[in-house]
């Protein structure tokens, strides 16, 4: 399957140097820390090559770099695109995704919401995480419908599964 990831010159000059494209976590808000270690820990469950590292983020479509806020504006980067097959990658989608990241429950209907509210909701908010990788599932709810906006999340990238790299300046 193919996958593209994003990446700034200077994640791209490591990995040439090391041979492997790998995440790291200086450029992870410390405010987001508990919601990548929790999506680590699913890729350790779910994924049988996954080593620990931090995630790389991936896409399932490739991004239309003309749209903005892929990087910092006028920042140089590369758009990286990756052949991996489908057990090497933890897909999920992209704005539930942002509920994990803002630390919350992910209630999928008002009903769940009165729930949530007034203690009877039985879902951990954990345990309501893991409904983005139903992503499939959500999309049947109208909180969730919309573009179906997928994305993955793998470990290590070795460069001989990159299949191409195009450079570009982030608007």
């Amino acid at each position: 399957m193919k996958f593209w990831t994003i990446q700034s010159l200077e994640a791209w000059d490591q990995a040439v140097t090391s041979g492997y494209l790998v995440g790291n976590p200086k450029y992870i808000d410390k405010d987001w820390l508990v919601s990548y270690r929790w999506m680590m820990n699913e890729m350790k469950k779910r994924l049988i090559y996954y080593k620990g590292e931090f995630p790389i983020w991936l896409w399932t479509k490739r991004p239309d770099l003309r749209i903005g806020g892929r990087l910092g504006k006028g920042q140089q980067g590369v758009l990286i695109e990756a052949e991996l097959n489908k057990d090497e990658v933890l897909i999920s989608d992209f704005m539930a995704w942002h509920i994990v990241l803002n630390n919350d429950y992910l209630t999928l209907s008002e009903e769940e919401d009165n729930k949530l509210a007034n203690g009877t909701f039985l879902k951990t908010k954990e345990q309501s995480w893991i409904r983005i990788f139903e992503y499939h599932e959500i999309k049947q709810y109208d909180y969730w419908k919309g573009e179906d906006l997928l994305q993955a999340v793998t470990g290590r990238i070795e460069l001989s599964r990159l299949k191409k790299i195009k450079e570009f300046t982030s608007r």
